[in-house]
């Protein structure tokens, strides 16, 4: 499995990679437009047995870049991946307005993308 994530929940993966020792590949994707195909690409190459791979956003499923990255992901890699993404749940607000929700759902966010099979 390869997670992609752009700007701090990239950084959350890496961290939270490391202290389960969890068998995933992090890709920190810093920019999103124009669209790094080459750069990703490579990236991706290094890991030749994964088949999966997961876009990760804090935002919710109707906000944030995977509107815009799903189909350039799955443009160079639908053949030989399953692209998914993991995100909070659809909604009108960007945030909760609780911190304690919000850090259950950060926590389950990571869970979801650094938990294979």
């Amino acid at each position: 499995r390869i997670v992609l994530g752009s700007g701090k929940v990239g950084q959350d993966a890496l961290s939270e990679r490391d202290k389960r020792y969890a068998p995933v590949a992090i890709v920190r994707v810093e920019q999103l437009y124009p669209w790094p195909y080459d750069q990703i690409s490579q990236a991706v190459a290094r890991y030749p047995a994964a088949r999966e791979s997961v876009w990760l956003q804090e935002e919710p499923a109707n906000m944030g870049a995977w509107a815009f990255a799903q189909d350039r992901l799955a443009e160079r890699f639908a053949g030989t991946h399953t692209v998914v993404r993991v995100s909070r749940y659809e909604s009108g607000s960007p945030a909760t307005g609780s911190h304690t929700i919000h850090v259950q759902e950060q926590e389950a966010i990571l869970d979801a993308a650094l938990t294979v099979g």
